[in-house]
């Protein structure tokens, strides 16, 4: 069965940097686009970042643009979010998510185009 399994998070302070890893098993992992999103704490989800299937097309939320950087190994079906200069505002359960296609999105989309999602790994960005 399909799962996603992120990884990386933890407590850093702000200024600091951190790397998330979501390990996909259970489908052809080349052949679709993926997502971060986050949830803050008492917020609702939030889109954070896109990848389509190749890797070669990457989109990002306004608040963490020119920040992190997402990328993709197929050949060892894992997504990556690089994150840097990480702020308190980025607290937050990030999720890895399956989109149903190949093509990323510059924006966020309904969340029904999401058919599988990970167990998140909580970001904390403190002094």
């Amino acid at each position: 069965q399909v799962q996603l399994v992120e990884s990386g998070g933890g407590l850093v302070q702000p200024g600091g940097s951190l790397r998330l890893s979501c390990a996909a098993s259970g489908f052809t992992f080349s052949n679709y686009a993926m997502s971060w999103v986050r949830q803050a704490p008492g917020k609702g989800l939030e889109w954070v970042s896109d990848i389509n299937s190749g890797g070669g097309s990457t989109y990002y939320a306004d608040s963490v643009k020119g920040r992190f950087t997402i990328s993709r190994d197929n050949a060892k079906n894992t997504l990556y979010l690089q994150m840097d200069s990480l702020k308190p505002e980025d607290t937050a359960v990030y999720y890895c998510a399956k989109r149903k296609i190949a093509v990323a999105y510059d924006y966020a989309t309904g969340w029904d185009e999401y058919d599988y999602w990970g167990q998140g790994t909580q970001v904390t960005v403190s002094s």
